[in-house]
């Protein structure tokens, strides 16, 4: 008899860590894959921001930006989550058409708004990025992305 109630507390007990790390990574995935949006104003140009937070701390979106009523530079985004900071490349189409250019892109997250950072842009082997060695100014930003509600 008391063999036959270990053993049922041994399947209990192996039922409770099955459900709990069931319950853990399903809380895990619903942080990830949740799409984001933001939009900014400066003057006459808005930036839309549209972004979805991948494994391994990277992320991938679109990103546009309408100068006055006339052009606009849109296209896709990827890069790396560190933190607070959003790094990574600005694929576009300039103009909404033409050839496809890259542009390193990166954003400080304070009290829930993107700020858009300026960096020394370097190009190594055609690739363009900010100077490692240079810090990126979030001090005067170009544009403030404030999260759209749906």
């Amino acid at each position: 008899m008391n063999n036959n109630s270990s053993g049922k507390s041994w399947v209990i007990i192996c039922l409770l860590l099955i459900f709990s790390t069931l319950i853990l990574s399903c809380k895990k995935s619903n942080e990830k894959g949740i799409p984001f949006s933001y939009r900014a104003v400066n003057d006459s140009d808005t930036a839309l921001l549209r972004y979805t937070k991948l494994e391994d701390n990277r992320f991938f979106g679109q990103y546009e930006v309408i100068y006055g009523q006339f052009r606009k530079d849109s296209g896709e985004i990827r890069g790396i989550i560190s933190g607070d900071t959003l790094k990574g490349s600005f694929y576009y189409h300039s103009y909404g058409g033409g050839v496809l250019k890259r542009y390193p892109i990166a954003m400080l997250k304070r009290e829930n708004k993107w700020l858009l950072g300026k960096g020394i842009i370097s190009i190594y082997m055609g690739i363009p990025s900010f100077l490692k060695t240079e810090p990126i100014d979030y001090s005067n930003p170009e544009f403030i992305f404030e999260e759209v509600k749906k």
